[in-house]
């Protein structure tokens, strides 16, 4: 047998994947995915496919950067691993220091952990753990928007707001309430009030975050969780307004407002956190993917002031934390990451380039199948419909033979590496590189729309 062939038997025999039906592959290769250059991957066979996600959000300065790699080197000779638990070491702490710089307000704390869904974790502990040392003990419960992912632990899988991804494994951690989300296209079932402006249904949308609070009672709700703009779903950005009124409440009922932005920091929205992008300042901000661009994995919860303070002085502890988080290697890499960022204005490229990526997108409405573009910097969904007009949506069985029986696979053939995805009414979504530009986007547009033609003329 070939190594090729040697590594597929292996991974058909040993390699469990993740949120992977390990039954599509019986009888058939598993994708192999050696190497990747710019905002490309190849595949052990040699063919090129355009990274149109980013990895999974993630690789924001592409693929190969060799001064990232470098920087992991170097500090894996000097200082391989050390934990955080009662210790410092150098690129944490600078690498702290750089991210309460550049946050809004004053989150000036960071906790270091190894990925997104153990940011979101601390953050719901952290809550609990304030309100009980500040006098407001049965403060507790979390709110979060209807078919939001916020990861799988077993508290961030509470939070999220998707029942298939649920109902394995509970029962879960208690007191999680779920509120609508901000997908305008769907304003008109979603609130049962027809014809409302994007301004009108951002302001019913974040009432019904009053509402949930004032239903549970304000001494039991600790905070509350939301992307800036929503994933799961297909990219759901908030209305005009939104999340100036969703601040608002939070201060009146005295609710933390947690920012996951997990997706949507480090670039992906323009913006260094995707809060910035529309202009509202978070008590707790939670991330990783993009921190380190992929090249070595860290997530982080940056908090602000007032949340540490409980633990700033006498022996109060937060009792908290991860064996790797923090980890050297990766503070050096996310370190050099953001060295690039500026170097080559990572930040102005996504600012000056969403107009057109957006256009791009546009110009596939004239395909019947396209409902809605919607999203925001370098982070898109398209919705597919039956029927543009009424907005039709797919029946279950149809969504899992468009999505799952053809686009998935007919995409990558094609060369376009993205998701399809029914978490919510089915979508397309699309996150390349932060380096990717109008060339990349005319071949994402162009191989979307030969497949999604052929879609239609299937159905």
């Amino acid at each position: 047998m070939t190594h090729a062939e040697d590594l597929q038997k292996a991974a058909q025999d040993h390699l469990w994947m993740h949120f992977t039906r390990h039954g599509s592959y019986a009888g058939g290769e598993v994708p192999m995915i050696v190497r990747g250059e710019g905002a490309y991957i190849y595949d052990d066979h040699g063919k090129r496919y355009l990274d149109g996600l980013a990895g999974l959000f993630v690789v924001q300065a592409g693929h190969g950067r060799s001064e990232l790699a470098e920087a992991a080197a170097k500090q894996a000779q000097e200082l391989a691993f050390f934990p955080l638990w009662s210790y410092a070491h150098p690129k944490a702490v600078e690498l702290a220091a750089r991210l309460a710089e550049a946050a809004p307000g004053d989150l000036n704390r960071v906790f270091f952990t190894t990925g997104g869904g153990e940011a979101v974790e601390t953050a719901w502990k952290l809550a609990k753990q304030y309100f009980k040392l500040t006098g407001k003990p049965l403060k507790h419960k979390v709110i979060s928007r209807q078919i939001a992912y916020h990861g799988t632990p077993h508290g961030a899988l509470s939070i999220t707001g998707i029942p298939p991804f649920k109902q394995a494994f509970e029962p879960l951690v208690p007191g999680s309430i779920r509120v609508p989300n901000t997908n305008h296209y769907r304003a008109d079932e979603i609130s049962g009030i027809p014809g409302m402006s994007p301004e009108q249904y951002g302001r019913w949308a974040a009432d019904r975050v009053a509402a949930a609070i004032e239903m549970e009672g304000p001494d039991t709700v600790a905070a509350v969780f939301v992307e800036p703009v929503q994933n799961a779903g297909g990219c759901f950005p908030p209305p005009p307004g939104y999340f100036e009124r969703l601040r608002e409440i939070c201060d009146r009922y005295d609710v933390l407002l947690v920012s996951d932005e997990v997706i949507c920091a480090y670039g992906r929205l323009g913006t260094m956190f995707g809060g910035q992008k529309f202009g509202y300042v978070p008590d707790i901000i939670t991330s990783a993917k993009g921190l380190t661009s992929g090249y070595s994995p860290l997530g982080a919860m940056i908090c602000s002031d007032r949340l540490f303070e409980p633990f700033s002085s006498g022996t109060e502890m937060f009792a908290h934390g991860f064996t790797f988080g923090g980890h050297p290697v990766s503070a050096a890499v996310a370190l050099a990451n953001l060295d690039l960022f500026e170097r080559e204005d990572l930040l102005g490229h996504v600012t000056r380039n969403e107009s057109i990526f957006r256009s791009t997108l546009e110009k596939l409405y004239d395909l019947p199948i396209v409902g809605d573009v919607r999203g925001s910097g370098y982070f898109w969904g398209i919705e597919l419909v039956k029927d543009k007009k009424t907005k039709e949506t797919f029946s279950a069985d149809e969504s899992e033979r468009l999505l799952r029986g053809f686009l998935s696979k007919a995409l990558f053939d094609a060369g376009l590496y993205c998701r399809a995805d029914d978490r919510g009414d089915p979508v397309i979504q699309l996150a390349p590189p932060l380096i990717a530009g109008p060339k990349e986007f005319d071949e994402i547009e162009s191989i979307l729309r030969g497949v999604l033609t052929e879609a239609w003329a299937r159905l």
